[in-house]
């Protein structure tokens, strides 16, 4: 009857509506977790499986299995060449590639709010033009311009004198290998941490930096003090995923001369996987050297995450 007051539900009643409540976001999401599982979810199963196993060509030929418990990980976790050459390269090339990749998209995104519309347009074009470059053609233009027979690079500074490029070859030594690589990979990341961090300084109202100019604050108290505040979100977002890549660097590496295996002592925790698999056959200590490299990834994401969560609860914000 209209105007009639509801009558509430029944417990039991109640607690199967709460329970059809739960359960319609599952419903919801449940192709794309099945697209996720089919893509992502089973071959890490299989590589997980494949890493307790002696597999190889003759395995993949007969089809047969043959376990080995934990050997792989007992090898790698026991052998130094992984914690003097292939984990410190790893982390320290990702770690001095996230920060520079970091500071200067920031400092990019700070020009591009200086900028007049015709300015920021044509700039942000130009940086996306980075950004939008393969990966495999940008690594060959950065090995031509440090080439020791021709490179632009190697060619100018001999002619100034700085240098003698008969005897200059930067990628055999381990440092000047990984200063290439980091230019390159700074290059091609940088133009997505730039428009991020711009899109984040979108959202600071101006009112704040007029006020912390009227205090006398200066421009680097303003940026301290207002906007990495008012954006740290973002900046965990784009250290998450800057992290994320560039643990898994491949091709900037695996294309560089020595970066293929042949020069062992610029080889990153992925190269090695690949090397291990396809160049000495044995997949399944590749495929232990690729779950310890996850492992390591999730490890640093799941911090990562816990601070951009607890950064929402400061903030009072739903999660």
């Amino acid at each position: 009857m209209p105007g009639a007051a509801r009558v509430p539900p029944s417990g039991q009643g109640a607690r199967a509506a709460r329970r059809r409540r739960a359960l319609r976001p599952w419903l919801l999401l449940a192709p794309a977790l099945l697209a996720v599982g089919g893509l992502l979810l089973w071959p890490l199963v299989r590589v997980v499986w494949m890493s307790f196993q002696d597999y190889g060509l003759r395995e993949i030929v007969s089809g047969t299995s043959n376990y080995n418990g934990g050997a792989h990980y007992a090898t790698i976790l026991g052998d130094s060449y992984l914690w003097t050459t292939v984990l410190p390269n790893t982390v320290a090339f990702a770690a001095v590639c996230v920060a520079l990749t970091v500071v200067l998209g920031t400092l990019v995104a700070l020009l591009l709010t200086r900028l007049t519309p015709l300015w920021r347009t044509l700039t942000a074009s130009v940086i996306m033009m980075a950004w939008a470059m393969p990966a495999v053609t940008g690594t060959y233009v950065w090995v031509w311009l440090f080439d020791p027979l021709g490179g632009a690079v190697v060619q100018g500074l001999g002619g100034l004198g700085v240098l003698d490029p008969a005897a200059t070859n930067w990628f055999t030594g381990r440092l000047t290998f990984y200063a290439i690589a980091t230019l390159n990979v700074v290059h091609h990341s940088f133009p997505f941490v730039a428009v991020t961090v711009y899109a984040g300084l979108l959202t600071i109202p101006r009112e704040l930096h007029e006020a912390g100019i009227v205090d006398g604050a200066s421009a680097w108290q303003r940026f301290w003090s207002i906007t990495v505040p008012a954006i740290k979100p973002v900046f965990l977002v784009v250290v998450i995923l800057s992290t994320i890549w560039d643990f898994k660097v491949f091709v900037q590496l695996y294309l560089m001369p020595g970066g293929n295996g042949a020069n062992p002592a610029v080889l990153n925790l992925g190269v090695w996987s690949y090397v291990e698999s396809f160049a000495q056959r044995q997949y399944g200590m590749g495929a232990a050297i690729a779950v310890l490299l996850t492992l390591l990834l999730l490890a640093i994401t799941v911090g990562y995450v816990r601070a951009l969560f607890a950064e929402g609860r400061e903030k009072g914000e739903p999660l």
